[in-house]
């Protein structure tokens, strides 16, 4: 069955050829060609970095002022444990504007300004967030000061790292540090930024007794004997450990990438399990 031409193809064919319109390619020549615009949307983060000041044109006072910043957002939020959404907004990006003064550094990683003992200021991990929701809800259990310390001074491709916190359990032992726990792990540079962290011993040492407890252990108005004594030096020189890493398992491990270190502040993130640490540099362990 034929079908019936559309009116308006009819009407182009009735069309006299001189009236008909120029060529699509001759009206192209007519007007100028103009190169198409392309609008690309970039993650926040990327989009930052690619806008971000290079260090070098970064002044001093600049770079103060923004970690300055950083470190006013974080206060008041015990350590993260505290903040609340618009909060952890707020000092993503005070952390996104300090990264921002390292963001043009191609220089490989310093493990010399890495070596050292950095205090934890603030994260968003909730491997770590855990052991302060833990203090909330067990009213005896105290955690305090939380550390980084890096060994790497001497060292051109890797290192130790032993992540450090101090608790303790209130009249039982020493406040806020009355105890350590301590998890080592060796770490090698995969890139300018990246660090790969192997897990290898959960230890804790260090147990200091408190007062309460000493007195109980042995009386003051008593003579000590021996067997207080050898209680009391084997709390002094107690250390349990539990390797994480042996023949028949693969030791846990994790990438953890450095988005900005210099003489005083360390910034990163956990690739994977998530969250964001901000160190200052902390006196040396004893």
């Amino acid at each position: 069955m034929a079908l019936a031409a559309p009116s308006s193809l009819r009407r182009l064919s009735a069309t006299p050829p001189q009236a008909r319109s120029p060529p699509a390619a001759s009206r192209l020549r007519s007007y100028p060609l103009r190169e198409p615009r392309l609008r690309l949307r970039q993650p926040l983060v990327a989009a930052a970095a690619a806008t971000a000041p290079l260090s070098a044109s970064a002044s001093p006072a600049e770079t103060e002022r923004r970690k300055h910043e950083l470190l006013r957002a974080v206060q008041e939020t015990r350590r993260g444990f505290a903040a609340g959404p618009d909060q952890r907004g707020a000092i993503e990006e005070a952390v996104v504007a300090v990264e921002e003064l390292g963001a043009g550094e191609g220089a490989p990683l310093d493990l010399a300004a890495l070596d050292g003992t950095w205090r934890l200021c603030y994260t968003s991990a909730s491997d770590v967030l855990v052991l302060f929701e833990a203090a909330e809800r067990l009213p005896l259990l105290q955690v305090g000061q939380i550390y980084q310390k890096f060994e790497c001074k001497d060292q051109s491709d890797g290192g130790i790292v032993r992540n450090v916190v101090r608790w303790s359990i209130e009249n039982l032992l020493e406040d806020q540090e009355g105890a350590t726990l301590m998890v080592s792990a060796k770490f090698v540079v995969l890139s300018k930024r990246n660090i790969f962290l192997q897990f290898e011993e959960v230890a804790v040492e260090n147990i200091k007794i408190s007062e309460q407890l000493q007195a109980l252990i042995a009386p003051a108005i008593l003579p000590r004997s021996f067997l207080s004594l050898q209680i009391l030096q084997f709390l002094k020189t107690f250390r349990a450990q539990v390797p994480v890493s042996g023949p028949e398992r693969r030791s846990p491990g994790g990438l953890y990438y450095l988005s900005y270190l210099d003489r005083d502040m360390l910034l990163g993130r956990s690739v994977g399990g998530g969250g964001v640490f901000i160190f200052t540099r902390a006196q040396p362990l004893i």
